[in-house]
């Protein structure tokens, strides 16, 4: 059987040309991953975007894949199966597979992402729709080699006219391709308008970071703005704000004020229109066009707080380890923060508790979680017990939250000293490890290795520095601190 390697309609297809992998590299294809790297190819090669056939070690077809000579991922797979003819039908199917599989969400915005590449069997083509508009990325050799058959097969599956490119990151240099931007299909003004769980947020496709929105925050901002209204948030901290959608649903959640940062001034632009379009009073909100980790140097010299402040993890200049560090390190002892990453191994567990937070959820998590973890680290901030507690050298002021050990100040985070509270106050009794989950986490508790986690960040604090170690560990059975093994 002979395949066809482009849109045409002519009966005579010419011969796919073929790439052969090394002896064992076939495995990843085996189990459906559609990169196929540089060094796993033995022989064979194509023009940028053809279609190949993708043959292992030993001569049996694996999948068909788009070529791509300049990108360390050499080719990327269309389709496992060897009866799959690539062409024009092909991806008409798969746009119309992916643009049905969202219609089975509940998605209260008229803007979503259609497609998203390898998730959707299409490789290198992003689409995201904004009410009448596409938007689309072709970030891969053989998505910029089908270019307008994706782009006709996009239209005819939407029933829309106006299509516009945003080939214009740098990852397309990556391809050996040059960055492209522009109306692929129909025209008109690239600023638009959207709508989202009753919010209308304004954009310009044509400026904007992405395609325009950062739509996969959505669900995000409808939790912060119950957040807002369940917790009673005053002083809200929008950092990195671009458009304003975590400011509008700070806003619409009921907060007092909140402030917003960037440095790019179109983006505080447009923050600000997007505050007015929603309605709500301008003297509830600021903008600031600034260095976000400047500014929040500022606010601290000038004792300035606020009840929220959404930070991620790998911030622009300074991670949110250093940030949850110098938190601490300033004197906010019992301000509480909770990490949100996608790092889960203990190093990096351990690295989140040592800087300073109180607990550490790895993606995914339900959203339902995130916000118990908050109410439950909200209540425990304003906690407070007017009493000094002693083991052996070991002091710890619950009034004024200040822990000595031989003379030495002791700095913790407030989940390490809710611990140490436990166990001091049990000393020189066993604390269960349920006993200190429920005591320090109550109904919400956490996964496995927070508490060892915990307790090992508050024996490097409390007993390394010193030649006697106090905090001891009953296998089996949870911990005590106490002055004598025996005791």
């Amino acid at each position: 059987m002979v395949f066809t390697v482009s849109g045409s309609s002519t009966s005579a297809f010419p011969a796919m040309k073929t790439i052969r992998l090394r002896e064992g590299k076939e495995r990843s294809l085996h189990k459906r991953h559609p990169w196929i790297f540089e060094s796993a190819i033995a022989r064979g090669g194509a023009d940028a975007g053809e279609t190949v056939r993708v043959e292992s070690h030993a001569g049996q077809f694996l999948a068909w894949a788009a070529f791509s000579p300049s990108s360390k991922i050499r080719a990327r797979v269309w389709s496992f199966e060897e009866s799959q003819r690539i062409d024009a039908a092909f991806f008409a199917q798969r746009c119309a597979q992916a643009i049905q599989a969202r219609a089975r969400f509940d998605i209260a915005s008229d803007a979503l992402r259609l497609v998203h590449g390898e998730s959707d069997g299409l490789p290198g083509l992003v689409v995201d729709r904004y009410a009448d508009t596409l938007v689309a990325q072709f970030l891969s050799a053989g998505a910029q080699r089908w270019k307008e058959t994706l782009a006709d097969a996009l239209l005819q599956c939407t029933g829309l006219h106006r299509l516009y490119e945003r080939s214009d990151t740098s990852s397309r240099a990556l391809e050996g391709l040059p960055e492209q931007a522009g109306w692929l299909r129909s025209d008109g003004p690239t600023a638009l308008v959207l709508r989202e769980h009753g919010w209308q947020f304004g954009l310009d496709i044509a400026q904007g970071h992405k395609t325009g929105f950062y739509l996969d925050q959505r669900d995000s901002r409808q939790r912060f703005a119950a957040y807002a209204r369940r917790l009673g948030l005053q002083q809200v901290l929008n950092c990195y704000c671009y458009s304003g959608g975590f400011t509008v649903a700070a806003l619409s959640g009921g907060a007092g004020h909140v402030t917003s940062i960037d440095s790019s001034e179109g983006a505080i632009a447009l923050a600000r229109e997007n505050v007015a379009r929603n309605g709500f009073d301008p003297d509830r909100a600021s903008f600031l066009e600034a260095d976000v980790n400047a500014s929040l140097r500022q606010f601290h010299a000038s004792g300035q707080s606020f009840d929220a402040i959404v930070l991620d993890l790998n911030l622009p200049g300074m991670d949110g380890l250093e940030v949850c560090r110098k938190l601490r390190s300033e004197g906010r002892k019992q301000t509480p923060v909770l990490m949100l990453t996608a790092r889960d191994s203990l190093d990096s567990k351990l690295a989140g508790f040592e800087s300073g937070a109180d607990d550490y959820l790895v993606k995914p998590f339900a959203l339902q979680e995130v916000e118990a973890r908050l109410a439950v680290l909200a209540r425990r901030g304003k906690a407070a017990q007017p009493r000094v507690l002693h083991v052996a050298d070991l002091e710890y002021n619950l009034d004024t939250l200040e822990i000595m050990r031989g003379g030495k100040a002791i700095q913790l985070n407030p989940t390490a000293l809710k611990i140490l509270q436990s166990l001091m106050e049990a000393s020189p009794s066993v604390v269960t490890r349920l006993e200190l989950e429920n005591r320090v986490w109550g109904e919400e508790l956490p996964d496995s290795d927070s508490l060892r986690v915990h307790i090992h960040g508050l024996r490097a604090a409390i007993d390394k520095p010193f030649d006697k170690a106090l905090i001891q560990t009953r296998h089996g059975i949870g911990y005590r601190i106490a002055d004598t093994e025996s005791a």
